[in-house]
């Protein structure tokens, strides 16, 4: 017996109890214990959010207790074109299978109401329709009128003024049933559904400075060499408020600017490209800093449209980012390279971020401090030349004084005031500068 064993059998002992259940109670207590720290530990006390536009783009919306349900079908068009492919598939396999079995059985029953069943041994009578002996041939005449196929075995005959009207109406409604099933079949082919599953976003958005502002970035990109033309960006804020009158709006939507003022929400999607929200102070995240972020429970929502070029149509994808999926202080890696002739695009790249300087503080506090600074550099430089601007005609003043003394002390001639500047009779250049004329002392005298 090892050690741990032998110490496990003297605790059995010490508590009277069986080992067995000690190892019970042990197993429940440590059950509990996890239950209590994954409910109660810090990351789960933040509720996962229910997301309101999932990644793949699909709406996490249902509609329910709707009473007005005729209204689908006075759009049916629209409904068959909506319906998931199994339903669809049904619904155009119905509407043939459905003509056709009530055709035959019209069929049928005119060959069996004018008693061509009757007398199918008898070439002397003339039958509504030729070599019609059941409903199975019944049924095959229906499916050749309909599809116009005509293998000329089985033929309506000019006896049956009946069968000609009834070959003339199914002739119209099958047209118009082939016309109606190819057309939603075509259309729910043709949806540019499919178009958007290359349209990717990042995985992550992220926020950083970008020319000295801190911005909401996300990226896009096009899988496709075929771009989509007139692509248009566009982002929404989904986030619960409660108005000043007490009215609770659970899912409020506020627009997130992209550009649309200066037309930088339509791209060139040829390359992937990152969007930039320019956090101001009309921006929903003008108040919000790193710390309250993680508080937040928000969603951003990115669309983008655009007309798919190989075939015209409009094209839509959609994605967006929770509060958790909002880096701070990240940056998009970069994954065009150029190459010999073109430029290489990395995809392998397309959702890296690394990080970067960025302040944690909100944008309005980083504007006050950008304020704050500007305006202690500005009063700087004003009251330094404020300064220099009186501080100039006080040095030149002071300057000729000092000369002056200097000059009495010398003793070199007779000085005397001409327009308030005392000057020495040698002097006659500062003299001439304050508007008087220096003369030697004998034309003084005279």
């Amino acid at each position: 017996m090892c050690k741990s064993q032998f110490y496990f059998v003297n605790l059995c002992q010490f508590f009277n109890m069986d080992c067995g259940k000690l190892l019970r109670n042990g197993v429940c207590l440590l059950f509990v214990s996890a239950v209590i720290f994954l409910t109660f530990s810090p990351g789960r006390s933040r509720r996962k959010r229910q997301r309101y536009v999932e990644k793949n783009g699909r709406c996490n919306v249902q509609h329910g207790n709707m009473r007005k349900t005729y209204r689908y079908l006075t759009d049916i068009f629209t409904t068959l074109v909506d319906l998931n492919w199994r339903c669809s598939l049904l619904v155009f396999v119905m509407a043939y299978a459905v003509t056709w079995l009530f055709f035959g059985a019209i069929w049928y029953l005119i060959a069996y109401c004018r008693g061509d069943l009757d007398h199918l041994e008898d070439e002397a009578w003339t039958p509504c329709v030729n070599n019609v002996n059941g409903f199975i041939s019944a049924f095959l005449f229906s499916i050749e009128t309909e599809t116009t196929i005509g293998y000329g075995h089985r033929v309506i005959t000019d006896q049956c003024p009946v069968g000609t009207m009834l070959l003339l109406l199914q002739a119209i409604l099958g047209s118009m049933v082939n016309a109606f099933m190819v057309g939603c079949m075509f259309v729910k082919i043709s949806q540019p559904n499919k178009r958007a599953e290359t349209l990717v976003f990042s995985r992550n958005a992220v926020i950083s400075l970008r020319d000295d502002k801190l911005c909401l970035m996300f990226r896009v990109g096009d899988l496709r060499s075929s771009h989509i033309v007139g692509a248009n960006m566009r982002a929404k804020l989904i986030k619960s408020k409660q108005t000043q009158e007490g009215e609770f709006i659970p899912l409020d939507q506020t627009d997130i600017s992209v550009g649309f003022e200066t037309g930088d929400d339509r791209l060139f999607l040829v390359s992937p490209l990152v969007i930039s929200h320019e956090i101001d102070v009309r921006s929903p995240f003008w108040d919000m800093s790193q710390s309250q972020l993680e508080k937040e429970d928000f969603e951003v929502v990115v669309i983008l449209e655009g007309m798919v070029e190989a075939t015209g149509m409009t094209c839509q994808a959609r994605s967006s980012y929770l509060a958790e999926e909002l880096l701070w202080g990240h940056r998009f890696s970069p994954m065009m390279t150029l190459a010999e002739g073109f430029f290489d695009v990395d995809y392998g790249a397309f959702h890296h971020t690394f990080e970067v300087d960025t302040p944690s503080c909100s944008a309005r506090a980083l504007a006050l401090a950008a304020a704050r600074l500007d305006a202690h550099l500005y009063w700087s430089i004003s009251s330094r030349l404020d300064e220099e601007k009186w501080e100039g005609p006080n040095m030149t003043e002071q300057t000729v004084k000092s000369t002056d003394s200097e000059s009495v002390r010398e003793g070199d001639g007779p000085t005397f005031t001409v327009g308030g500047v005392t000057n020495t009779q040698d002097q006659s250049v500062v003299g001439e500068q304050n508007g008087s004329v220096t003369t030697d002392q004998s034309e003084s005298e005279a």
